[in-house]
């Protein structure tokens, strides 16, 4: 009997062993990262969790006491237990919260910070509201805002979250004054304006966006004239529409109509006219609807633009423009193409439109079944009516991944994989888009004032989608060098990992390529003055390279751009330009808190502060625009003073040849080289500074994009993003 009882609890313990075959632990499993084995591992003793490392049942056999067993199997029922009270009686676990606030505070003290499936580690689980107005709901502010970015910026600057609060945007036009524009009696112009304002529009827009049909939209509007068909709401919408942008890229202002931006009045006709709610669309309406949402960013109201875009979203789902139409059914061939181009411009607009505010998506990609854009027959009626269709394909996979970005770096989605692992994802899909880019999208880096319109526009969008990406890094990372800076005073990269300083540096190789590329527009006069993307894309760069100043990875000559662009956008502002008008605002707070900041940190600064900008690191290129004071001024000027590159007697290049070090190359954190040293990104820079792939030149980007998902794992322990309170983006203390 003895026998047997010892035989039974044998093969029980047996059967126990043969479950507990572990190669790596829950947690380390989970996020495909190397386990050290051990109770606990060495992963969970760094993060704080060795009391809850567990090992699941794998296929490695090891040895264990019946004790262990027993302890495990206990601890199980204990945790089920305490889940199924906590489900159950949530007002009890309120009350138990409340009245152990040090158990509730050392529960939150020790996050499993790899549990990435709970939440966002950038942002807390709360969204951000601003009460503006007492007696108007709390303005939700998105985290994917370039303004809102430059608030969390000031909030560090400051060390202050409450006292440093989000700038509320005026500087837009308010429906009252659209009614007053609509009031007045508003006329079809004279056949001879109305062509004029008609090509203006088609040339600045269509070559961008596929909002109409080239020539068919010339032909209806002989047509309407000929026949005096000027009731028709439908063409009037339309039109009206397209007359608003002719009088925005043709004139400075429109005082009549009590707004700063020119065609107000048109597009106040053209909005009260049009079907909100119609029972059954046309295209026509939702190119009515395309071309206002794009017109309300001149006027810098961005809500309405989302609305609109979200009307013209719904309503073509509702007629299948997201599925292809068999051929029997539409038959002619512009018709069809006409068709898609429309849906893929709603994408576009949906995608970018939502990344500005920090708002979702409103469909999902795999809801899409339809055909990408492509040429049709004969070539001349294909020429005649529609844009490249190679232009359009690249601008859909860059609003993809646009929306990608802000679905997993600021959204508050749950994921399997880290916050690392998503954003190497991102990089890589911008890496293929840039490397696939057609010859004839390319941009001319040799002469780059001869770039086209929409050349210059779409790697702008690119730029700006690694910023997007990597910023939020970027400013962890000042977080760490501060924190850093403000306790022993050792090396700044010390600790700091390598993918950490890896996405720092891409970042602001993105803001000084889009602040070179705008500033070469402005000084050939080619910035449209009302338009809202060029103020947008400056103010975030200058918003990068104001942080670029104070991190190791970046150079202090980059404050003398952040400043640089801060006078362009004033310049715009005075012109009338209302998103000039907000981003000049807001980077005017942002330079007040630096100015503070340098001053509280001067006495430090020469022990902290990269060394001054060599003159050879600086390559004057715009000959043709008044410069800056000489060389012999930057090399001279004091480092801990609020200007190094002077902004407003003239322009310097901003695309200046300085080449960061390379992470491996050891030399010094600030250290800027002159023209043909330095690692290989200096030989892929050509003659005007910038190239659009530069930010996955450098070795350590490619290391990264080449390490796999087991290779990744977590962010060093030390960057581990905190609770709600001590997160990315709300923390400013740091224990």
């Amino acid at each position: 009997m003895n026998r047997k009882k010892h035989n039974r609890t044998s093969d029980s313990l047996g059967e126990a062993l043969k479950r507990r075959k572990v190669i790596a632990c829950e947690r380390c499993h989970s996020h495909k990262i190397k386990c050290s084995g051990g109770q606990p591992c060495a992963k969970c003793r760094v993060v704080g969790c060795a009391d809850e490392c567990r090992y699941p049942a794998r296929d490695r056999q090891i040895k264990v006491s019946e004790s262990y067993l027993e302890q495990i199997l206990a601890e199980n029922r204990r945790l089920k237990e305490q889940s199924c009270s906590s489900a159950n009686t949530p007002e009890a676990d309120q009350g138990e919260r409340s009245t152990d606030p040090e158990r509730s505070r050392s529960a939150e003290a020790t996050p499993d910070e790899g549990n990435t499936s709970v939440r966002n580690p950038l942002i807390g689980d709360r969204a951000w509201f601003h009460a503006y107005d007492p007696s108007a709901p709390p303005i939700f502010v998105g985290e994917a805002a370039c303004t809102a970015f430059a608030t969390r910026f000031r909030q560090f600057l400051t060390g202050s979250s409450t006292a440093t609060a989000h700038i509320r945007r005026t500087q837009y036009v308010k429906e009252e004054i659209i009614a007053a524009a609509n009031s007045g009696e508003i006329r079809w112009p004279s056949v001879q304006q109305a062509r004029l304002l008609v090509k203006i529009a088609l040339q600045q827009i269509s070559c961008i966006y596929h909002v109409l049909l080239r020539k068919s939209t010339m032909e209806k509007l002989e047509e309407i004239y000929r026949t005096e068909d000027f009731e028709c709401t439908v063409n009037q919408c339309k039109f009206f529409a397209l007359f608003a942008f002719g009088e925005a890229y043709s004139m400075r202002s429109e005082p009549s109509s009590g707004s700063r931006v020119p065609g107000t009045s048109y597009f106040a006709r053209s909005l009260s006219l049009v079907q909100v709610l119609p029972e059954r669309t046309s295209i026509t309406h939702l190119e009515t609807l395309l071309l206002l949402s794009l017109f309300s960013y001149y006027l810098n109201r961005r809500h309405s633009a989302y609305v609109l875009i979200g009307s013209a979203m719904r309503l073509g789902l509702c007629i299948g423009l997201n599925h292809n139409i068999p051929e029997s059914q539409c038959i002619d061939p512009v018709e069809r193409q006409h068709r898609v181009r429309i849906w893929w411009t709603i994408y576009i607009f949906d995608r970018m439109w939502a990344s500005k505010m920090g708002l979702p998506s409103q469909i999902l990609d795999d809801d899409i079944h339809l055909d990408m854009p492509s040429s049709i027959s004969p070539s001349h009626i294909y020429e005649e009516q529609f844009s490249d269709a190679e232009y359009i394909q690249a601008n859909i996979k860059l609003a993809r991944i646009v929306g990608d970005t802000t679905a997993q770096v600021y959204s508050r989605r749950k994921y399997n994989e880290t916050f690392l692992q998503r954003v190497q994802k991102l990089l890589k899909a911008l890496k293929n888009w840039v490397d696939t880019l057609p010859e004839q999208l390319r941009l001319n880096v040799n002469e780059p004032e001869l770039n086209r319109k929409h050349i210059t526009s779409i790697h702008l969008a690119f730029n700006q989608c690694v910023i997007l990406t990597t910023r939020p890094t970027l400013l962890h990372l000042l977080k760490l060098n501060d924190a850093r800076e403000n306790g022993v005073d050792t090396d700044p990269r010390e600790n700091i990992s390598q993918p950490v300083l890896t996405l720092g540096e891409a970042c602001i190789h993105a803001a000084r390529h889009s602040h070179s590329l705008i500033l070469t527009k402005w000084i050939n006069g080619l910035l449209p003055v009302f338009g809202y993307f060029h103020a947008h894309y400056l103010f975030s760069s200058c918003v990068v390279l104001a942080m670029s100043s104070f991190v190791p990875i970046g150079s202090p000559a980059d404050l003398g751009a952040f400043e640089t662009g801060l006078e362009v956008l004033s310049s715009m502002s005075e012109n009338g330009n209302l998103a000039a008008s907000e981003f000049y605002h807001h980077l005017k707070q942002v330079k007040s808190c630096l100015d503070r900041y340098r001053a509280e940190r001067q006495p430090d600064d020469s022990r902290r502060r990269p060394p001054p900008v060599p003159t050879a690191g600086i390559d004057a290129t715009f000959t043709s625009a008044p410069l800056a004071p000489s060389s012999a001024t930057v090399t001279s000027a004091d480092p801990t003073s609020g200007s190094i590159l002077a902004p407003v007697q003239g322009f310097t290049n901003p695309g200046y040849r300085f080449t960061q070090p390379s992470l491996s190359s050891g030399l010094s954190s600030g250290h800027i080289q002159g023209q043909g040293q330095g690692p290989p990104l200096a030989a892929c820079e050509l003659t005007g500074g910038f190239t659009t792939a530069m930010a996955f030149l450098e070795p350590t980007m490619q290391d990264f994009l080449a390490q796999s998902d087991l290779d990744l794992g977590l962010l060093h322990p030390v960057e581990a993003f905190m609770n709600d309170e001590e997160n990315l983006y709300s923390g400013h203390e740091f224990s």
